[in-house]
């Protein structure tokens, strides 16, 4: 899991303009809730946020004013076309506290023989994780699987402390077997012909 500290800023200022005015400055507006405390709302440093969240589940540690907090991100808002961001809601954790966050689940292996598909039915799993040990991804073999297979949320090995927070019988993989084109009947084309 990985940690990244940022200085945060408060603001007073809310609307569109405000917002424009903040990412013309090369920040992002942002809101810090839960533990049932009203919502703060903060600016954070644009290049270093865009940064922070490539990594899947970042804890932050964000330095409001003095005042240190952990937090991570809950929504996550982009422009649609240039992919810049545009607000961030962050959800405040302590130290021992399991929140439920989705980890992406990652394939290794190869099927068995033969011409099949993987379809990935689910592509995250949710789990409860503490908030500072969070699991960036989960890995599943498909070694030697065949056609019919299927893997269940409760057969995937999660890493310690972390527990399934869906049902364990979804199904997350399964195989199928692919489907080949019949070739086209040559003797019906030539009599439609003539």
């Amino acid at each position: 899991m990985s940690e990244v500290k940022i200085a945060a800023e408060s603001r007073s200022e809310f609307g569109k303009g405000a917002a424009r005015r903040i990412r013309r400055e090369n920040k992002v507006p942002a809101v810090v809730y839960g533990h049932g405390g009203e919502p703060v709302h903060i600016t954070l440093p644009g290049h270093e946020l865009q940064l922070a969240l490539r990594t899947p589940n970042v804890l932050l540690t964000l330095d409001i004013e003095g005042k240190t907090q952990l937090a991570i991100p809950k929504a996550v808002q982009r422009d649609a076309i240039k992919g810049f961001l545009e607000h961030v809601d962050l959800l405040l954790v302590k130290s021992g506290e399991k929140v439920n966050v989705e980890v992406y689940v990652h394939t290794e292996g190869d099927l068995a023989p033969g011409a099949f598909l993987l379809e990935h039915v689910l592509s995250t799993l949710t789990v409860e994780a503490e908030a500072t040990h969070i699991p960036e991804s989960v890995t599943v073999s498909i070694e030697g699987l065949e056609a019919g297979a299927s893997i269940l949320a409760k057969d995937i090995t999660l890493p310690e402390g972390t527990t399934l927070a869906i049902d364990e019988d979804a199904v997350v993989l399964q195989v199928l077997a692919a489907q080949s084109e019949e070739p086209a009947d040559d003797s019906a084309a030539e009599s439609t012909e003539a």
